[in-house]
């Protein structure tokens, strides 16, 4: 069963901020990776751990694209798109937090 693919405006933003080999290499790879079975684990996809940005990742390179899969509606969203250096993960020139679950902010005095 083919799943549609589903683009969020962020996540397109994300995508016309990377150099147009990476844009390249990421829409090839959703289309190779996430149409036919994007819940399967590979080395390319994973599935995340519990965290409010996206349930699952795709690895393609350096680039990852963080999405989610409605496997009732075969539907696919993409939901951001970054660039991972080290254990940092960059989207637009900004290094991203939005995924852990908790804020690392101190506690207000």
């Amino acid at each position: 069963m083919a799943y549609q693919i589903t683009i969020t405006d962020v996540a397109t933003s994300h995508l016309r901020a990377l150099s147009a080999r990476d844009r390249r290499a990421v829409e090839a790879a959703i289309i190779t990776k996430l149409v036919d079975q994007p819940t399967t684990q590979t080395k390319a996809v994973r599935r995340l751990r519990p965290n409010p940005c996206a349930e699952y990742e795709l690895r393609v390179g350096r680039m990852r694209v963080l999405y989610n899969a409605d496997e009732d509606r075969a539907e696919v969203v993409l939901l951001l798109i970054g660039v991972k250096s080290g254990n940092t993960l960059i989207v637009e020139g900004e290094e991203f937090h939005g995924h852990r679950s908790d804020s690392r902010q101190p506690p207000a005095e």
